[in-house]
């Protein structure tokens, strides 16, 4: 589908679905570091959102209403992510990728942790699995965004049959082990696993290029996702933060307030080790050379959590980094074209 087209399919979509309180939730969020009133924030709001192609989360957790026209033309965007996703990758990826128990089954040997189907498993084999490990994490099989996860011990497994049903009804049917993180990852916050966003493109000349690293971490919860209460930072070339960490309402954190760890220099262990085995795993999927990756770090090394073929965008707040341009040349550079177009 030609780019003009998927910006217009886009927007088109959005129009129909926007929601007049996302409006202004996302406005008040900007009015923390603008002076401007709401009314100014949400009319330049909607004009960025046609002339930059810029979501309204995406517009107040980059600080858009502080930027001049020329930087703001530098900011990477969901909706360009969107163009990229369906230019780049093929009609099947959604499909392959989004099926979480043909991936687990796909990189097994990435993995870092045993899982079970609770809809193909029997009741007493899904028992054993969690008296095995003790606790363990389950999920729907088509889920994203940290959405429907549920936390069972042994003892919620007492009665087998029972359980199962209720991971049926419930459709948490990917059951998994708990993994364990890196005693350095859990430093900075032991409630989560806290994980490496990697996003990534495999070009046509077989050229892997990372455009962004991204650390996530959990707080308060048991997920580091960003939408599921998570904060985030960028991390540079060398797996290290480049600046503290933003949530997803815009508060921004030098240090862990759970665990007094600073965001800002924390070096995330073994970081090469994990571009290299994204590097290798990006050849498995030759129908989706832009990826999102989801990497966490055990003792043992490097394990995937999974890939996203329609990647999320992850930039640094100006009000926290210092830094008014974005990431979209990162992006360019990799693909090969432009999307300010």
């Amino acid at each position: 589908m030609a780019q003009l087209a998927l910006r217009v399919k886009y927007l088109f979509d959005r129009a129909r679905n926007v929601s007049g309180s996302n409006i202004v939730e996302f406005a008040k969020q900007t009015k923390r570091v603008s002076k401007a009133p709401l009314p100014v924030i949400i009319a330049d709001m909607l004009w960025c959102s046609v002339r930059y192609e810029m979501g309204f989360r995406d517009y107040a957790v980059w600080d858009i209403r502080l930027l001049k026209a020329k930087e703001r033309r530098t900011w990477m965007t969901h909706p360009k992510s969107y163009r990229l996703t369906k230019t780049l990758n093929g009609a099947e990826s959604r499909e392959v990728m989004e099926n979480k128990l043909q991936f687990n089954a796909d990189f097994a040997d990435v993995m870092g942790r045993e899982w079970i189907d609770a809809k193909t498993a029997t009741a007493d084999e899904v028992q054993a699995f969690v008296v095995k490990h003790g606790a363990v994490m389950a999920k729907p099989a088509d889920g994203f965004g940290g959405h429907g996860l549920g936390r069972y011990e042994a003892a919620d497994a007492a009665d087998a049959e029972a359980f199962r049903a209720l991971l049926i009804e419930r459709n948490q049917t990917l059951v998994e082990q708990f993994l364990v993180q890196h005693d350095e990852m859990a430093r900075l916050y032991p409630g989560s696993v806290n994980t490496v966003r990697l996003i990534t493109y495999l070009d046509k000349n077989d050229v892997f290029h990372v455009i962004a690293g991204v650390l996530r971490i959990g707080n308060g919860g048991v997920i580091d996702n960003f939408a599921g209460g998570g904060m985030f930072t960028m991390l540079d070339d060398d797996g290290v933060a480049l600046y503290g960490a933003v949530d997803k309402h815009s508060n921004a954190y030098e240090m862990h307030p759970a665990t007094g760890v600073a965001i800002k220099g924390f070096q995330v262990p073994m970081y090469r080790e994990m571009v290299a085995m994204v590097e290798q795993l990006a050849h498995r999927l030759p129908h989706t050379p832009y990826v999102g990756w989801d990497v966490a770090l055990t003792p043992e090394g490097p394990a995937i959590l999974e890939a996203n073929h329609n990647s999320s965008v992850f930039q640094m707040k100006p009000s926290v980094s210092g830094v008014r341009t974005g990431l979209i040349k990162r992006y360019e550079d990799a693909v090969g074209f432009s999307l300010q177009k």
